[in-house]
């Protein structure tokens, strides 16, 4: 493994005291449930996770009214309820901490995971409380119930060790299958025009393909403006080259379809993760990126001379899971998963960015190398399709 994959555990993603955040909850905590509240130590969550600041943590307090726990006091029977959580909270990075994206809609992702779980059945975590006052924590959060599973790991990749790389191949398809169900269900949800206008990506003309992709060159200038990075300037103009004819129903899109985004409990999903990405667009963006997002673990497995999950996540058979739940059959898939490439790296190099900024890598001599996956992004776009 090169210098890009190499002690990838100890990247930083936050530059916030925990202790301090963990107090200033606690006083937040208990002025929204009007009892002390009692908090244990926070941690972040090992194995995923690059943009929002994520927070684990349980919580504690007792509250009067009907509960089992009966108390003897000088003013006679008092009846006191405790009551306990294990929660998460999200929250948008500190200025300092190179964010990943320039801005954290919270409240946004709060309203998706709604739609998500009553709308469409997708076991997406309820959210249990959203502050979008910036001032207890310094920036808008939100605390959302934590769910109990299995997450295949980004770090190190679940292609090199672990559970699913060690299930059968009849469990690996359950999986591939459930999770191509997600896309189904999430794709059929029907939304009023108020819920889709607030989710369509900016902008006024053009069809929701053609404006994400104007978003995602606008994320592009934000991100690397100062140091263009011309494989990735070649990838916008190989979209615009083949364009697609129709570019199909939109429908709600995760955004940031993959499996390592989901929680599965004996190969099935119990809970969906990660919904800042989120949006209105084809059908194709969600079930690229779950392809790709493979194709790139895979890719990293045999660099090093690992078999990886050859045979997982391949596109032929998504797309044929997903006509067969849908009856919808999926087109220009080397258009979708090319993007998929492309909006990939632009992220990546923004993480590899701030890595420099902490002092954890050098910056190379050649930006195309801020793409880690400069080599499958090339022969995408000199129309090498290989595996």
């Amino acid at each position: 493994m090169d210098e890009r994959h190499e002690r990838v555990e100890g990247m930083r993603t936050s530059t916030r005291d925990l202790a301090e955040v963990r107090e200033r909850l606690r006083t937040w905590l208990t002025g929204r449930v009007g009892a002390p509240v009692t908090i244990s130590r926070i941690a972040h969550p090992s194995g995923n996770g690059l943009s929002s600041e994520t927070l684990i943590f349980d919580a504690r307090w007792t509250s009067g009214g009907e509960g089992r726990e009966v108390h003897e006091g000088r003013e006679g029977r008092e009846i006191r309820e405790t009551h306990e959580a294990r929660c998460v909270a999200r929250m948008a990075p500190a200025s300092e901490a190179v964010p990943v994206f320039p801005d954290y809609d919270l409240g946004r992702q709060c309203e998706v995971m709604r739609l998500a779980r009553e709308r469409a059945g997708v076991p997406a975590p309820a959210t249990l409380w959203y502050e979008p006052d910036p001032g207890p924590l310094g920036t808008p959060f939100f605390v959302m119930e934590r769910l109990e599973g299995d997450v295949p790991p980004d770090l190190p990749p679940y292609t090199f060790e672990g559970r699913l790389l060690e299930a059968s191949p009849a469990d690996r398809e359950r999986l591939q299958r459930h999770s191509v169900e997600i896309l189904a269900r999430l794709h059929g949800t029907a939304l009023t025009a108020g819920e889709t206008a607030a989710l369509e990506p900016a902008g006024t003309g053009g069809t929701a393909l053609r404006r994400h992709v104007d978003e995602q060159r606008a994320y592009y200038a934000w991100a690397h403006g100062a140091m263009p990075i011309p494989l990735l300037e070649r990838a916008f103009c190989w979209l615009e080259e083949h364009w697609p004819d129709d570019p199909g129903p939109d429908v709600l899109s995760w955004g940031d379809a993959r499996i390592g985004n989901v929680m599965y409990r004996d190969f099935t999903p119990v809970g969906v993760l990660d919904w800042e990405m989120a949006t209105i667009a084809p059908r194709e963006l969600d079930l690229a990126w779950m392809i790709f997002l493979h194709r790139f673990f895979q890719d990293v497995a045999e660099s090093m001379g690992l078999p990886g999950l050859p045979d997982f996540m391949r596109s032929e058979d998504v797309c044929r899971t997903y006509r067969e739940l849908t009856g919808y059959a999926p087109r220009d898939m080397e258009f979708y998963e090319t993007y998929a490439a492309l909006r990939h790296g632009v992220i990546m190099a923004r993480v590899w960015q701030r890595r420099v900024h902490f002092g954890e890598l050098p910056m190379p001599a050649d930006p195309d190398d801020l793409v880690l996956h400069r080599h499958r992004l090339e022969r995408m776009i000199a129309g090498d399709r290989r595996s």
